[in-house]
């Protein structure tokens, strides 16, 4: 993600949102050995939920930058790529 046509704000949320997971995936890992079974499952799903997020709005920006990009190419990438690559999230 070193393209410069990333929005800076957009990266910055995205960024703090990582953090966040990470944080949540940290406090979950020290907690497990004494952790309930579903405690730790609604943990383990927030953080997953938190990631997705991320990589929704890690393409939402690409996207964006696409649009405005007037090949349609962004790092290289087609909109069929950044396609695929939505869909892994899905």
């Amino acid at each position: 993600m070193s393209n410069s046509t990333h929005d800076p704000e957009a990266m910055r949320l995205i960024t703090n949102r990582l953090k966040r997971a990470e944080g949540q995936l940290h406090a979950l890992i020290s907690a497990l050995p004494d952790a309930h079974c579903r405690d730790a499952v609604t943990q383990l799903a927030a953080v997953s939920k938190a990631l997705d997020r991320a990589g929704f709005a890690i393409i939402a920006n690409a996207l964006e930058s696409c649009v405005s990009d007037i090949e349609g190419n962004h790092d290289g990438m087609t909109t069929d790529d950044l396609e695929k690559l939505f869909l892994i999230l899905a």
